[in-house]
Parts: C-alpha cells; sequence; structure tokens
C-alpha cells in the first residue's frame, strides 16, 4: 500500500475529528482499502502539554509545538490543518513548499489574495489539496448533484439556503476564535463558507453578490469573561446572483435560539425542485415537475428519496445503508475522496482551486456590506 503519513496541524474540535476519520476508515471501507494505510505521525499544538497529551491520550504519534519540524519532516506525506483561520495561509505555503499533499479546513484562506496565491502554487506541483467541505458529501446532497447533473431539475432558477447556529445567543458565554475578528471570526467565514460551496457546487459559479452583516450583541463576554466589543458579524444576510442566471438568498446566522445545526437548502428549477434538511439527513425531497397532475393532484408532489446510509460500495458496508447517517460520517466520507486521489492519482474535489473561489465570494460579500453596492465577481 502507498505510504499515507500524516501531520496534524492543530487539535481543537476539527482535528479531533479528523483524527476519528483517519483512524477508522478500515471500519467503513474494509481493511483491505488502500486508504487504511493513512495513519498520523505527529500531532502539533502551540502548547508543549496540549500537543502531548493529544499524541498519548489519542495514539498520535509524536507530540510537536514547533510546525515546521513536523511538516518538513522526510516521514511526512500530508499535512492536515485544523488551525485558526488566520494561520492557514503560512502554514499552506509551508506545506506546498516541502512538497506535501494536504488536507485544509475551511476557509482556505481568509484574504481572496491569498487563496488565489496558494491555488497557485499548488498547480502543476501534482501535489494534492482539499478543503474541508464535508457537507458536500452528506448522501441527500450527493443525490441532489446527481439529479441536477442529469438535468431532472431543468435549468436553475432559484435557490434558498440557510444555516443557523444559537451559538451567539448567550452574551455570558466567553468568545472563542470564530468570533474575534483578529482571528479571521465571523459567522460568513464559519457557517456561510460551507452554505455558499454547496451553491456553488451545486448550482455554479457566483456573478454578483449584494451582503448584508448583522451584530445584535455589541457587548459580550471576552475570552476572559470581561466585557468586550463585538467585532465580527453574528448573522450576514446574502443576495447571489450566479452565471446561469439563477438568483437567491444565502443567510448565516448564529442568533437562532433553538436551532442546533440548521443547515436547509432549496434549489428551483425548470423542471424540479429539490430540498434537504440536515436535521433531518436521511431524506432528500425532490419534486419531479413532469410528473402528471389531475383534479385530485395526480402524481405531481414531492418524493422523499430515502438517501440514509446508501454509500457508493464499499462506504456501504458499515454501519449499514439503512442505518441512519450523521455529520461525523460525512467527514470520514470526505477524508476517504482525499485519501483516494492521492492513492488513484485522481482529482480532488473540492480543490484549492474551488476554495479560492468561495473565498473570493466571501470577501466580496464583505466588500458589498461596507459599500452597500453590489458587487461583480
Amino acid at each position: 500500500m502507498k505510504r499515507l503519513n500524516i501531520a496534524l496541524i492543530g487539535f481543537g474540535n476539527m482535528g479531533r475529528t479528523h483524527s476519528y476519520a483517519v483512524q477508522n476508515l478500515k471500519f467503513y471501507y474494509g481493511a483491505d482499502d488502500p486508504t487504511t494505510a493513512a495513519r498520523i505521525i505527529g500531532v502539533c499544538t502551540s502548547k508543549k502539554e496540549t500537543a502531548e497529551a493529544a499524541a498519548e491520550k489519542y495514539g498520535l504519534g509524536k507530540a510537536y509545538w514547533n510546525e515546521d519540524e513536523l511538516i518538513f519532516s522526510d516521514e511526512t506525506d500530508i499535512v492536515d490543518i485544523s488551525t485558526p483561520n488566520l494561520l492557514h495561509y503560512e502554514t499552506l505555503k509551508k506545506a506546498i513548499a516541502a512538497g506535501k499533499h494536504i488536507y485544509c479546513e475551511k476557509p482556505l484562506c481568509t484574504k481572496a489574495e491569498q487563496a488565489a496565491k496558494i491555488a497557485e502554487l499548488i498547480e502543476g506541483t501534482g501535489l494534492k489539496g482539499q478543503i474541508v467541505h464535508n457537507y458536500r458529501f452528506m448522501g441527500p446532497v450527493v443525490r441532489a448533484k446527481q439529479l441536477i447533473e442529469e438535468g431532472r431539475l431543468g435549468k436553475i432558477v432559484s435557490f434558498d439556503i440557510s444555516y443557523y447556529h444559537s451559538s451567539s445567543t448567550d452574551i455570558t458565554r466567553p468568545i472563542g476564535w470564530k468570533q474575534d475578528g483578529a482571528y479571521g471570526g465571523g459567522v460568513l467565514w464559519d457557517l456561510g463558507s460551507h452554505a455558499v460551496d454547496l451553491i456553488y457546487h451545486l448550482c455554479g459559479k457566483f456573478k454578483a453578490v449584494e451582503g448584508m452583516q448583522q451584530i445584535a450583541h455589541p457587548l459580550r463576554a471576552g475570552v476572559d469573561g470581561k466585557p468586550w466589543k463585538t467585532d465580527a458579524d453574528e448573522a450576514f444576510y446574502l443576495l447571489a446572483e450566479l452565471e446561469c442566471g439563477a438568483k437567491g438568498t444565502i443567510t448565516a446566522s448564529k442568533l437562532g435560539i433553538g436551532t442546533n445545526d440548521d443547515l436547509n437548502f432549496t434549489i428551483y428549477g425548470t423542471k424540479g425542485t429539490v430540498k434537504f434538511d440536515l436535521m433531518d439527513p436521511s431524506w432528500l425531497w425532490f419534486c419531479d415537475g413532469d410528473m402528471p397532475t389531475g383534479e385530485l393532484g395526480g402524481e405531481r408532489g414531492f418524493t422523499r428519496i430515502e438517501c440514509v446510509g446508501r454509500y457508493p460500495s464499499p462506504g456501504d458496508k458499515f454501519p449499514g445503508a439503512k442505518a441512519v447517517p450523521g455529520w461525523i460520517r460525512s467527514h470520514v466520507e470526505s477524508y476517504h475522496d482525499f485519501l483516494t486521489s492521492i492513492v488513484n492519482d485522481t482529482s480532488t474535489c473540492p480543490d484549492f482551486s474551488d476554495a479560492a473561489d468561495v473565498t473570493r465570494i466571501i470577501e466580496s460579500a464583505y466588500m458589498s456590506a461596507e459599500t452597500g453596492r453590489r458587487v461583480s465577481l
């Protein structure tokens, strides 16, 4: 089997998620799958004690607190970046210079110029670079993409996608880096990047955007618990026009009391419609406009497609095709897709060019919000 030694940079929630995906590939795809050769040989965090604890407790090889040692090690084949947004750019440049494949948490960078530079640097090197937009790998999203590519929706006319959390509703809760503008925080970068990527993936490239951001709680508890002036958007509302002519809305918000991980989209075409709710992840709803109607409705209406755990074989073997899917499963599928591209020398998806486009869309949306004007792409 091809050697797939992974250097894990960062061990917050996403670092743990990526570790889970790598360590459990054999259960989902079988022990003979070439991706199961992947192993994490080292973990790097900014604090020595954190790195040592992660390496020991989770079986992540050797502990590092200087990422250069791990990135430039001859033992490293892949660099997995799971650090705060602001730190991605410099680590990405090092990994490309070191000749390593890269698996990077979203967003690729927080500046369009930087993201474009990374896409340029990796082009033609033979290195694989994949951004972690795991929702592309949810079963119903894969099925929606299939229906769209088959022409079952006809020409895409409009869309509506929203992603709500409740994590900014408690102003007494100390902020994390995702709420701190100095670290590249803000809900459009965090939740919104997923929503933008899904429309980009399912419907095509963007032509123009208009944005409006919201800070509902100007003062909240800072990292130290003391009053802190909010400097990153808590909600963002985006109007978008695509190159295909479709128009629609994108909402990202952490102000939704009563929400958990509420990602929803509806895509309308000239021949049909699909809709999906992440809180009910077993199903994709599809309305085929070509079905006959009648006085009592005929056969027209939404069909609930049972996607559940029906991933392409062998990914449907564990825990089983009829098992209810979950968020963590999409991360396993995403990582498997990335490693398979290395083993078979095929294209990654989404690659760094896709990620650079998404970064440019988001930066343009912020520009629109600041100027009050529509921004063309």
